[in-house]
């Protein structure tokens, strides 16, 4: 890979994490504390929602968003022609 295209691949890549980073701290942070009052007033499964979110919900987003990143680099792989050693 030339040297211009190692910049574009990982300023690609450090954007996709920094996306990826914004909406995983949104929702554990965000749900989880910020918005906790408002999301308590709906419930799922008997539990409320605020709570929910900072036990599992975040953790479950967290998961989407690894393999969210998984396909993004795959794709981005394939884009650039990168070649698994």
């Amino acid at each position: 890979m030339a040297l211009p295209k190692k910049h574009n691949y990982w300023k690609k890549n450090l954007y996709y994490l920094s996306i990826l980073l914004i909406i995983w701290f949104s929702v554990s942070f965000g749900a989880g504390i910020l918005f906790v009052d408002d999301l308590n007033k709906i419930k799922i499964g008997g539990f409320k929602l605020g709570f929910w979110f900072a036990q599992q919900g975040s953790i479950y987003i967290f998961v989407v968003l690894i393999f969210t990143y998984i396909y993004l680099m795959n794709k981005l792989d394939k884009h650039y022609n990168s070649k698994k050693e």
